[in-house]
């Protein structure tokens, strides 16, 4: 079974006022008052500086987008994560931007590589969002992010 997720998470305040100025963005609440904002290639292509893929190693992250991370993150911290699963083998990426800097990663997990002690990429960036887990969850879990397998099905 397949798993893929290109978004940005932020809080769900900061990432309503990302989308009025996105006509192809679509918010989804996760939990813990986020929200995830998929990359779908709709976006991409409406927000892509033409120069295919960023700089930061990136699969889905939008040539030039990443500036628009740096700027949202000045309202708080804002994740740009992907993940991409088939059989349970694939990677992770994600970054944390706040204070229109990279605080966090860019983070990679490739296939077949063991989370590191603090987590996966994901989980990690969450938690610099301010995700708190339960015993026995991770911060994936805690908000939610195994609901949907498809980065199109949060706002389908």
């Amino acid at each position: 079974m397949a798993y893929d997720l290109r978004a940005v998470i932020a809080d769900g305040e900061l990432l309503r006022g990302v989308v009025a100025e996105l006509a192809a963005a679509r918010l989804a609440s996760i939990g813990q008052g986020l929200s995830l904002m998929p990359v779908t290639d709709e976006l991409f292509d409406s927000v892509a500086d033409g120069g295919g893929v960023g700089t930061l190693g990136f699969w889905g992250l939008p040539g030039g987008f990443e500036e628009n991370l740096a700027a949202w993150s000045a309202d708080g911290p804002v994740a740009y994560v992907e993940a991409e699963y088939f059989g349970g083998v694939g990677e992770q990426r994600a970054a944390v931007w706040n204070g229109g800097r990279i605080v966090l990663g860019p983070l990679h997990v490739e296939e077949g590589e063991p989370f590191p002690s603090g987590g996966s990429p994901i989980s990690q960036a969450l938690r610099r969002l301010g995700v708190v887990a339960s015993a026995g969850e991770d911060e994936f879990a805690a908000v939610g992010l195994d609901r949907h397998r498809h980065s199109e099905a949060w706002i389908a």
